[in-house]
């Protein structure tokens, strides 16, 4: 039976469908199409389906589809692994939450003041995102309650699991009402989902959606290294490929800044992404690398889980993880939509047997490549198209991103097109300039105003 995948044919309002469509969802993906009906039916849904699937869609579609927006009560909760994942969700819900008047959507994650987020609690919000840390802190206290929820979504159940955040979550859905809809998404099943799914669940729909990728999609090369030869090899897989962003994966984080920063002194425009970073740093460095102004990411499985990045060039696992499935996970963020993708890995002799659990895992050997191929290039500068501008002022302030653009290119002679990704944080915001308008857009933005106001602004290196 071949399966509907347009959006025109689920129950949805017509306002709710021309967003979608202006959101540019065109045809829903294997997880949208597999899940949505049972969804918007009022279902329980044990999913498993890999990052980059089209799942939060899948969810948010859902659970604006059942709100009340009339009631001023907390109706859903999505619980995230990582802040990051968080602050996708919740970006990813409001603009599916368009075509619904007055919907109050917030995100509660540890790493930030719990103060602000007490005070914004006693508006009730409709949806609340977060990590199961801080959602408990905030149910101990009694700012947030959970008496009318009645929807429940674990998304990336098995990251959290492996974050030790079983308790907490077995503690959060003992203080929510019996009577609820749980969606659970997973990309991996192991034995404690099936556990979680016990408890929380009432007979759930089972959705399983192939985890391999489409192999003519991504290039993908293995390189065998000697002691000593990691980082060499490294810088010579960039100078020869000249990806324009390349994420890096280590499995310490400790490693992370270390190999970031002789990148750095090498002459290469690389950001870490780790657990020891400040909430402010973690948000310079996603705002540099997605908006092109940083060609390197090196980061950890965890750190990792939950980027939205687009068109990423390639992956490159400076280490092999030893679970084959995260290696396959790694590797799939590049190659998406119709990009074609480059995943390079690194091991040495003593490594074969990762490299063997990743064969039997795909059912296809891996490509070995040599390293003496990869072409050096003398004074090579890889230089990312972007230059990022930190503004003193964001949502707090009542900058919006049309206000920045407005400031750089009314009355002067910078292009819009110029202009590339502005995000708004609380008390900072970011506008991506192209490389050679940067000391000019600093210049007017530093100097003028912005929506009648002066704003101290920097440049990121």
């Amino acid at each position: 039976m071949v399966m509907n995948t347009a959006f025109a044919s689920l129950p949805l309002t017509a306002e709710f469908l021309s967003n979608i469509a202006s959101l540019e969802y065109k045809t829903m993906t294997p997880i949208q199409a597999q899940s949505l009906p049972a969804i918007l039916q009022g279902k329980d849904i044990l999913a498993q389906a890999k990052t980059g699937s089209g799942k939060t869609a899948a969810f948010a579609i859902g659970l604006l589809h059942r709100l009340d927006p009339k009631t001023y009560r907390t109706q859903a909760l999505v619980l995230c692994p990582t802040r990051e994942l968080a602050d996708q969700v919740s970006k990813e819900t409001r603009q599916l939450a368009r075509a619904i008047p007055n919907i109050n959507i917030m995100t509660l994650c540890g790493g930030k003041p719990i103060g602000p987020q007490l005070a914004s609690l006693e508006r009730h919000p409709h949806i609340v995102v977060g990590t199961p840390g801080r959602i408990l802190k905030h149910l101990h206290k009694a700012s947030l309650k959970l008496d009318v929820l009645s929807m429940l979504v674990l998304d990336e159940a098995d990251r959290m699991l492996d974050m030790g955040f079983h308790d907490d979550i077995m503690q959060i859905i003992s203080m929510m009402p019996k009577q609820k809809q749980t969606l659970l998404f997973s990309a991996t099943y192991p034995d404690e989902i099936k556990h979680i799914s016990e408890r929380a669940q009432h007979k759930p729909q089972e959705i399983r959606i192939e985890s391999l990728h489409d192999n003519k999609k991504i290039e993908q090369l293995f390189y065998e290294i000697q002691k000593g030869e990691r980082t060499k090899t490294l810088c010579a897989l960039i100078e020869h490929f000249k990806p324009e962003s390349s994420l890096v994966f280590c499995n310490r984080k400790q490693q992370c800044q270390e190999l970031a920063d002789e990148l750095w002194q090498q002459g290469f425009h690389a950001l870490a992404l780790h657990g020891n970073l400040e909430q402010k740093e973690r948000d310079q460095v996603l705002v540099q690398f997605a908006n092109k102004s940083s060609s390197i990411l090196v980061a950890t499985d965890v750190a990792a889980r939950g980027l939205d990045i687009k068109d990423l060039t390639a992956v490159i696992n400076f280490e092999l993880s030893p679970d084959p499935e995260i290696h396959i996970h790694r590797i799939g963020r590049t190659g998406r939509a119709d990009n074609v993708g480059l995943a390079l890995s690194l091991f040495m002799p003593s490594e074969a047997g990762k490299v063997g659990a990743i064969e039997d895992y795909q059912g296809v050997p891996v490509k070995l490549s040599n390293a003496a191929s990869l072409k050096r290039r003398e004074n090579f500068k890889l230089s990312p198209a972007m230059v990022t501008l930190c503004i003193n002022g964001g949502r707090k302030n009542k900058v919006r991103a049309g206000d920045i653009l407005g400031a750089l290119t009314s009355n002067t002679s910078l292009p819009g097109k110029q202009i590339g990704k502005i995000d708004i944080f609380d008390t900072l915001a970011y506008v991506a300039v192209e490389r050679p308008i940067a000391k000019q857009a600093l210049k007017i933005l530093s100097e003028g105003k912005i929506k009648g106001r002066k704003f101290r602004v920097r440049k990121l290196s």
